[in-house]
């Protein structure tokens, strides 16, 4: 066996195939995990009506972090749990790979707004979490309210995503009060196919539905993962962005608002109330704010959908709102000679964005649902994720060859540590066991889907 002892911080996609690519060398691999269990945001962001996608890619992870030279330690979470400047130092890993993701949401750029969080404003994260978790009997998170009249603020896939959810739950209890008992199951296939069949409209159910409310056009929306370069393919992927969004918005009975920004909250009462939006024009790929266009639109819910970036961890170099890594050097930390980062945290791209060439997104294959066959796109999308990962550690893997392995005393050290953080969550050793034990109920069993 190699002598290198490396850490994995983060176990899902990115952090799984890193270390499925090390133990194919023989080199064994101490893989952290923030959560009980190594999914990430396939577990916690991506909507729980994907649920065999989310059931095939966790199968796929399992694999990985079963294998006999992977040392699995849950519910331990780097700046929390563990000093990143202590584990460089004295722990002894040969190197370090940081696949922490991308779990902090991006800012919404209104003054306060933040003041109001739970009060009428959610960020995205938080709220697909628990719309992913709240049908759990055990389910102790956060708690959301869903209001119809909600903006949604943002033009991503994953504002589609958040729409939906919001429509979905609004339409579900409606048509309960009717005595229509339906699920998300079946709403996912249409909203306005399932009030069809029993001859309903939003209207008759007293609901306006929720809207998207986008800085840009339709046309300019992220929706199509397909290439700009040439006025033709431009014009493309113009015309499939208005059908991917149209066709989600007949589905799902959502609004949009495009050209609009939100520059100041409406507060009501100690609640945000709604928000004062501004209209902007396009010119030259740049957002122009119009001068003296500014409304105020009353809403009982704001949800900000604007994207992801990887949180800050003590004593980690950060170029913006990512982590800083020296360009062309294996997305090595900058300032630091046996760390590197993978994937989210180094793209900055949340909602489970794939590292291909820091590009293409698993929400962006998944939007395609409205046109051709989502699990085929989802699955090429994280095959890809994969893929870029594999380059990169064929480099890194030489990198290791260069660094002197831990010896027989610090391999010894550093796995009793791992022993005791294992101790301290009640980890035996047995990840397939310990993944069983944890994985949430899920909801397809309870409704019998």
């Amino acid at each position: 066996m190699n002598q290198h002892v490396v850490a994995i911080f983060g176990g899902a996609v990115s952090g799984a195939e890193a270390a499925h690519q090390l133990t194919q060398q023989g080199i064994r691999c101490v893989v952290f995990d923030q959560n009980l269990l190594p999914y990430g945001k396939i577990e916690d962001g991506l909507p729980k009506w994907h649920a065999k996608l989310r059931d095939k890619e966790e199968a796929n992870i399992d694999e990985k972090l079963s294998h006999p030279l992977v040392t699995f330690v849950p519910g331990v979470k780097l700046g929390r749990d563990l000093d990143f400047e202590d584990v460089v130092q004295n722990w002894g890993f040969s190197a370090i790979f940081l696949a922490t993701g991308a779990w902090r949401d991006r800012p919404l750029a209104v003054p306060g707004i933040d003041d109001f969080t739970g009060k009428g404003f959610y960020y995205q994260n938080p709220f697909i979490y628990w719309y992913n978790h709240k049908h759990e009997p055990d389910y102790k998170g956060e708690q959301c309210e869903v209001a119809d009249g909600a903006l949604i603020i943002g033009g991503g896939l994953a504002s589609i995503d958040v729409a939906k959810a919001v429509m979905m739950e609004l339409v579900e209890k409606k048509l309960a009060e009717k005595g229509i008992d339906v699920n998300m199951f079946d709403l996912e296939r249409g909203i306005s196919k399932v009030l069809e069949k029993h001859s309903l409209t939003l209207d008759d159910l007293g609901l306006k539905g929720c809207t998207i409310v986008y800085r840009r056009r339709i046309k300019d929306m992220p929706l199509y993962p397909g290439e700009t370069d040439t006025p033709e393919k431009l014009a493309k992927a113009q015309t499939v962005r208005e059908k991917v969004l149209n066709n989600a918005a007949e589905k799902f009975l959502f609004k949009v608002m495009p050209c609009h920004l939100p520059v100041d909250k409406i507060v009501e009462n100690g609640r945000l109330a709604g928000l004062v939006l501004r209209e902007t024009k396009i010119e030259d790929g740049r957002v122009l704010e119009i001068p003296g266009s500014d409304k105020e639109v009353h809403s009982p819910l704001v949800i900000s959908s604007i994207g992801s970036i990887p949180e800050p961890i003590p004593g980690i170099p950060m170029r913006g709102q990512v982590f800083d890594v020296e360009e062309g050097q294996c997305c090595k930390l900058n300032g630091f000679t046996n760390v590197f980062a993978l994937g989210n945290a180094v793209t900055g791209r949340g909602n489970i964005k794939e590292s291909l060439a820091h590009g293409r997104t698993v929400a962006q294959t998944i939007a395609m649902n409205y046109l051709i066959d989502p699990e085929g796109n989802v699955d090429e999308s994280f095959r890809k994720k994969e893929s870029r990962v594999d380059g990169v550690m064929g480099d890194l893997t030489k990198h290791l060859a260069s660094i002197q392995p831990p010896d027989e005393n610090q391999v010894t050290a550093i796995m009793q540590r791992v022993k005791l953080l294992q101790s301290k969550v009640g980890y035996d050793g047995n990840y397939k066991a310990w993944v069983e034990k944890h994985r949430p109920v899920r909801l397809e069993e309870l409704v019998g889907h």
